[in-house]
């Protein structure tokens, strides 16, 4: 069975925000939430980035059913895994075993404020698998001492853990990531409709395991409109993560993106008041193989957003996964 979740942007909202979309989902059906972890939001005109783990406390106190997961965190540079297993733990506590924990190698964006040196990819996949492996060493329960090529716990041990896995997935974008997250994950997280991630997914871990992805949409009273919000505040999203994940501070995004116009985004983002051309990206996710398909709906207006899922885009979804 499919399910839709509701992007929680912390680039575009404040944290009382957050929460009160978070409350919103859950009334409107959504099945879960996804919650961005940034220090810097990708765009200036985005305009946010509160600490995403006290928001997700909140979100759990706020919410009773809805899912919770992470979309994606960076356990590796800007926090130590040790931590992100106790934030974890902690979150699945409060929300009473709703929480996903998503992770991912990163954008330098976020990364580099710490001032530590900001390592290649391959580097980062080999730092990623080391986090988890801390994870899941720290939620066994008991005193653990780790020393990798990357971390080291030093006689460590989690007091407050859950009475249930907390489930782990891994952001993929290309083969390296697909082969960690078969290798240490229990899922996958992306964001674009590419079949070959699920098949690869699957065929190297040997199994099936959850499959989430992100599709953006823009919702207005006019194309233009969509169009022209999606061009100010989610312009990033044509880059592609070689771009994405390498530029440092929101002006490199603003100015990658001066000579683009509303009109290019046309194809990658659903825009505009018309609930079928929405309805036709969603699918093209279901037709991936994406089983946990979250929807990110761009601009400031998110009651109204959540409001066009509830009256036009829910009551569709079943003929889509049917």
């Amino acid at each position: 069975m499919t399910r839709f979740g509701y992007k929680l942007m912390s680039e575009e909202h404040g944290s009382l925000a957050l929460v009160e979309n978070a409350r919103l989902a859950e009334a409107a059906g959504f099945d879960f939430v996804s919650l961005s972890d940034h220090f810097h939001p990708w765009l200036d005109a985005q305009g946010h980035s509160p600490f995403a783990w006290s928001v997700l406390g909140a979100i759990a106190q706020a919410t009773s059913r809805i899912a919770i997961t992470t979309g994606l965190t960076c356990p590796i540079i800007r926090y130590h895994p040790a931590i992100i297993a106790q934030a974890a733990a902690t979150v699945a506590l409060l929300s009473r075993n709703r929480f996903t924990l998503a992770v991912g190698a990163g954008e330098r964006l976020n990364e580099h404020v710490t001032g530590a040196r900001w390592p290649s990819a391959p580097e980062r996949h080999a730092m990623l698998a080391e986090a988890i492996e801390i994870f899941r060493l720290l939620w066994s329960g008991g005193v653990h001492t780790y020393v990798g090529t990357h971390f080291t716990v030093d006689h460590a041990r989690l007091y407050d853990l859950p009475d249930q896995p907390i489930p782990i997935m891994v952001g993929v974008s290309g083969p390296a990531s697909i082969a960690l997250a078969a290798e240490r994950a229990d899922g996958i997280m992306a964001t674009e409709p590419n079949p070959d991630f699920v098949s690869g997914f699957r065929e190297k871990a040997g199994k099936d395991g959850p499959r989430y992805a992100e599709v953006a949409l823009a919702y207005a009273s006019s194309e233009e409109e969509a169009l022209e919000m999606a061009y100010r505040r989610f312009s990033f999203s044509a880059f592609g993560w070689a771009v994405n994940s390498e530029l440092p501070h929101p002006a490199g995004f603003e100015a990658a993106a001066r000579y683009m116009r509303p009109s290019d985004l046309a194809e990658s983002i659903a825009a505009g008041p018309d609930p079928e051309r929405h309805l036709a990206a969603i699918r093209k996710y279901i037709d991936a193989g994406y089983d946990h398909v979250v929807l990110t709906g761009i601009g400031p207006d998110q009651a109204g957003f959540i409001d066009f899922y509830q009256r036009e885009l829910k009551p569709k979804l079943g003929v889509l996964t049917a």
